[in-house]
């Protein structure tokens, strides 16, 4: 796989023409590396709030009044959670990692232009105790 690479400032390989343009996860979210909160974890469904369409409908997000202005990435995420998509999809769909998805949609949830819901809960299995009386008492008829 041979490919030309153009360098930046420095001399640092910043583009692979086979792989094409690198942009490091940490240029995507500040610096920032994890959002501060447990709702995010990889089942959980996100959906796009209705007001997220703050122009009225045309597609765009407007600047909060705290000077927060949606990233591009922020955008495609809120185009995708028109419908629930969990945590593990919009990584997927949007081809970026985890833990950048994650710092995103802190953003979009600290903005009210997301809202996660928790998937429905998972049966438990009954305990051994319980196991054990049905076995007795299928083996007593």
């Amino acid at each position: 796989m041979s490919g030309s690479r153009h360098y930046g400032q420095g001399g640092a390989g910043w583009y692979d023409d086979a792989a094409g343009p690198v942009v490091r996860p940490y240029a995507l979210t500040g610096g920032r590396t994890q959002y501060d909160s447990d709702v995010l974890d990889l089942v959980a469904l996100i959906v796009a709030e209705p007001a997220a369409d703050g122009d009225g409908g045309t597609g765009g997000v407007r600047a909060g009044s705290d000077g927060w202005a949606p990233e591009p990435e922020h955008e495609m995420i809120l185009e995708l959670c028109r419908t629930p998509l969990s945590v593990v999809e919009i990584a997927s769909e949007l081809e970026l990692a985890l833990g950048v998805v994650r710092v995103l949609l802190g953003d979009l949830l600290d903005h009210s232009l997301v809202s996660v819901r928790r998937p429905a809960p998972v049966a438990q299995f009954p305990s051994e105790r319980v196991l054990k009386e049905v076995i007795d008492g299928i083996r007593a008829l």
